[in-house]
């Protein structure tokens, strides 16, 4: 980057005109700060970003996909891992000062950075106070989504233990296609019914997909 001239530096670049201002592989190379032999930190920033698909797919790779990068060590694997858990940590902290739903677009997003990316369904559930304020973020259930990988007793127990007034739904769908299935509408309702036993609201179900979230509210699915 030394051969840049200082206005394209990305460090310059950040400092006189903002972070927006970047892109992608300019602030990853700032991430990275060195390339390897051969490879300037921009190129080889570029290259991470087309390997793994964007900058979500490159924060939510896996240790053994980082790990298989040539120049990619434990330290810089680490500093993308902890960009991520403080932006996972950022929009808890959002969500848990005011109701979610002042903040739709963040509970998106705090969804999309727990679940898009993997390679298998997870179940999880936002708990939330009686002013609908985040308690807890718990993925409950792992593997195929079916009537009997997610157990409504374990639920209406978390609640229970947790002292939650309301719930909000929500799984992925590791094909990357956010469409609801039968089987997703199926358990919402039996889940809304078990829940209602013990008054407490499900608010949404939300599908996360790599492209995109649905919901099961905005739907008419509730």
């Amino acid at each position: 980057m030394k051969d840049l001239p200082a206005a394209l530096r990305p460090r310059e670049k950040l400092l006189s005109h903002g972070p927006a201002a970047l892109a992608d592989a300019e602030l990853l190379a700032l991430l990275l700060r060195t390339g390897v032999r051969g490879l300037g930190v921009l190129q080889m920033a570029e290259q991470l970003l087309q390997r793994f698909g964007g900058v979500s797919g490159l924060l939510r790779a896996e240790a053994p996909a980082l790990g298989a990068v040539k120049g990619l060590g434990p330290a810089k694997r680490a500093e993308l891992q902890a960009v991520l858990e403080l932006a996972r940590r950022a929009l808890a902290a959002q969500l848990s000062q005011r109701p979610v739903f002042d903040s739709p677009a963040a509970v998106r997003d705090y969804l999309s950075l727990q679940l898009a990316e993997l390679p298998h369904e997870v179940f999880a559930v936002l708990f939330l106070d009686a002013q609908h304020r985040l308690l807890s973020y718990e993925p409950l259930f792992r593997g195929t989504l079916t009537q009997t990988s997610v157990y409504p007793r374990e639920v209406l127990k978390r609640a229970l233990a947790l002292n939650a007034a309301a719930v909000i739904l929500a799984h992925n769908h590791p094909s990357g296609v956010a469409e609801p299935s039968r089987a997703d509408e199926y358990l919402t309702q039996q889940l809304k019914s078990a829940l209602a036993l013990i008054d407490v609201r499900v608010l949404d179900h939300l599908v996360v997909g790599r492209q995109g979230t649905v919901s099961f509210a905005e739907r008419g699915l509730l």
